[in-house]
């Protein structure tokens, strides 16, 4: 079993005149999601992956993530699940997600190739300022859905640098951890080591989906990159804008738990929790 998946490493917004305009943002946003899907649908992808927050962007301060905050199916939801309809392509996004009593959460939502919605995951541990500011924090770690004969799981950027995170879904028998995050620099050893070390050590397959550009005062690291169970870059990101395309094969996951016994072998009864 295989999956074909994109990872777009999208830019940021960046205002040099100082007169944003998030719903204009939003809208371009939407129409890059529409020409990547198209592009990514092209080469044969399954599924789309985006950054964190990407409709809206992340940096862009409380204020603004709370007025341009909707629910899981308002009308930005809805115009992606037309997306990956018209495409026939699945689509992972980052969107801020307010709920009936007002809280807002940085949240991500998958949907099919016919724009039915699979999951959504809030961000459960939040990262500085600008999160703590703005989201309250979820409070499920493991949401996975099936997606093309893949158990796919859901996280999004900080979640993955706590090793208990990824083997809570290891445990729950996630196959394709996918990480939507906003990482900017000088971070850049969480893709460049901690993604690698966490698909190593839990033996699973991570996306870790970045930004580029400048936000406010955040450089955007890039980098993003999609890591097999033993290690291997299947796909590699600069310090640009680009699509990237990695194929998910579920045979090298089982080669190398085979390999690497490192799940059966913990002693749990050792550790006093199950890590």
């Amino acid at each position: 079993m295989t999956l074909r998946l994109a990872c777009l490493q999208a830019p940021a917004t960046d205002h040099p005149d100082g007169s944003p305009d998030p719903a204009a943002d939003r809208r371009a946003n939407l129409a890059a999601l529409d020409a990547a899907a198209a592009k990514a649908a092209a080469q044969g992808a399954q599924l789309l992956v985006t950054p964190e927050m990407y409709l809206t962007g992340y940096n862009i301060g409380a204020e603004t993530v709370a007025e341009l905050a909707e629910s899981r199916f308002g009308e930005s939801g809805q115009a992606v699940a037309r997306i990956a309809a018209q495409h026939g392509i699945a689509i992972l996004y980052g969107y801020p997600e307010v709920d009936g009593d007002g809280v807002v959460r940085n949240a991500v939502q998958l949907v099919d190739a016919e724009g039915l919605p699979l999951a959504n995951y809030r961000k459960t541990h939040l990262f500085g300022d600008v999160d703590r500011a703005a989201f309250a924090p979820g409070d499920e770690l493991v949401v996975q859905a099936d997606l093309a004969g893949v158990r796919v799981g859901l996280l999004i950027c900080y979640d993955v640098e706590f090793p208990e995170t990824v083997r809570a879904h290891a445990d729950a028998g996630t196959q394709l951890l996918l990480v939507p995050t906003a990482l900017m620099r000088p971070y850049e050893y969480v893709p460049r080591q901690m993604v690698p070390a966490r698909a190593i050590e839990s033996q699973l397959f991570v996306a870790y989906v970045n930004r580029v550009g400048v936000e406010r005062d955040f450089v955007y690291a890039g980098e993003s990159r999609v890591v097999s169970p033993d290690g291997r870059e299947l796909a590699v990101g600069s310090d640009h804008e680009e699509l990237l395309i990695a194929d998910v094969d579920l045979a090298d996951l089982a080669a190398s738990r085979e390999l690497n016994t490192y799940l059966q072998d913990r002693r749990t009864d050792l550790y006093g929790a199950k890590l």
